[in-house]
């Protein structure tokens, strides 16, 4: 299998069945079983699911908003997520 075919549907993968197949590339990887030329193959899938996953948190993070409150307690409107802080 080629790594373009391997990584090519990575790009529509939700978060979590990313997260999901990265975590599972992970654990093969740390218990060391899996012959060299596969550690590879697979090392670069993680890395384009680590991709992934970073991006959709990015998106995630634009579209967060954070409620402001008057005086009041009551809710006034919302403002950008400042991420920093």
């Amino acid at each position: 299998m080629s790594e373009e075919k391997t990584n090519a549907d990575v790009a529509a993968l939700p978060f979590e069945a990313a997260m999901k197949e990265l975590e599972a590339i992970v654990a093969r990887l740390e218990r060391g079983d899996v012959p060299l030329e596969e550690s590879i193959a697979i090392y670069t899938r993680g890395e384009a699911l680590k991709a992934r996953c970073d991006a959709l948190l990015k998106q995630a993070e634009a579209r967060i908003e954070r409620i402001t409150l008057g005086a009041d307690g009551k809710p006034t409107g919302a403002t950008p997520l400042d991420v920093e802080n």
